[in-house]
């Protein structure tokens, strides 16, 4: 008997998911009561519980025995939270999130070579889906109990983010001296100081390919997470809170739904932002005091700026958590 499936959440990620797997066997359910198996993905923690859990969400709604695969970013204790519920509502709750292997391909989530899976749940349940699964992402890990797949995401996406802020440092340096920066990363890269997944990032950058399927919001929805299970054990990541703190400038200024590569024109000049849509002004709003363009300031990023307010000045913006309330949508 042929497996249903539904999807509920960012249809940019849904549509090619969904594609591949009725491309593979799998049929399209025409609701989430009728599916064997309900996929999410959301951009942000608060988006996915409101989709679980309010009134008439998918814990009330699903048949029994239905499998229920989150492929986003949520913290471990969340996830173990959804696993809960589920099993009291005889459902079956698998953590998937998926992490982007190439954040440079322009259609990351129509090709499974560029995605991997990190899993956690019940085994039994896993194996089950795990067939469904391997559609989406060509590598497949599964990690073990509940949260697992969220604790890798968080590895994952720390390391991830400290190496595109690095990345992006480094290229800035290489402009502003006036050397030839692909020279440069393909020095570093045969020295392996640099990835290939941060070389192909960097030739984006270069051919200023600044949009992409996997944008730099997803990505700060994954480092949220990171900090947030950090802070759920009382740690305290600096290089994570300082990778976010840069992730969210270009979020501030207009580019939550640019790609990553985007993240470069934050060193540039004002003129290049506007030609792709940035807005400095908004910037100016957030920080209080405007900024400048002389690459004298203290986070490094050539901007003049001030946090010390925890709003930043902006009604209803709590800082780190809030990233989707300064979207340019």
């Amino acid at each position: 008997m042929s497996i249903s499936f539904v999807f509920v959440g960012d249809v940019k990620v849904g549509e090619p998911l969904a594609r591949r797997l009725t491309e593979a066997g799998y049929l399209a359910a025409s609701d989430v009561a009728s599916a064997d198996v309900v996929l999410t993905f959301c951009e942000g923690q608060t988006a996915t519980e409101d989709v679980y859990f309010e009134t008439n969400g998918l814990v009330q709604i699903c048949a029994e025995g239905t499998y229920l695969i989150d492929l986003g970013a949520t913290t471990p204790s969340f996830s173990k939270e959804i696993q809960a519920v589920a099993l009291v509502n005889d459902l079956h709750a698998i953590d998937a999130p998926l992490f982007v292997d190439d954040p440079a391909d322009a259609d990351v989530f129509a090709h499974p070579e560029s995605l991997r899976i990190f899993a956690g749940g019940e085994e039994d349940d896993y194996q089950a889906v795990l067939p469904l699964l391997e559609v989406l992402a060509d590598e497949v890990t599964y990690l073990g109990v509940a949260g697992a797949g969220q604790t890798a995401l968080a590895v994952a996406s720390l390391q991830n983010a400290a190496q595109i802020a690095s990345l992006m440092e480094a290229d800035a340096l290489c402009r502003a001296s006036g050397v030839d920066a692909v020279a440069m990363m393909s020095a570093s890269a045969e020295a392996g100081v640099i990835s290939g997944r941060v070389r192909a990032l960097h030739e984006a950058v270069c051919q200023e390919r600044f949009d992409g399927a996997f944008t730099l919001e997803m990505l700060m929805a994954e480092l949220t997470m990171a900090l947030a299970a950090a802070d759920d054990v009382d740690l305290i990541l600096p290089q994570g809170e300082a990778a976010q703190h840069l992730l969210e400038l270009l979020a501030v200024i207009g580019g939550s739904d640019k790609g990553v590569a985007a993240l470069s024109l934050i060193y540039g000049e004002e003129s290049a932002c506007a030609q792709h849509g940035l807005d400095w002004t908004r910037a100016e709003r957030v920080y209080g005091d405007g900024h400048d363009h002389d690459h004298d300031d203290d986070c490094g990023c050539g901007h003049h700026h001030d946090d010390e307010d925890a709003d930043y000045g902006i009604e209803g913006y709590d800082g780190l958590g809030g990233f989707g309330s300064y979207s340019n949508n």
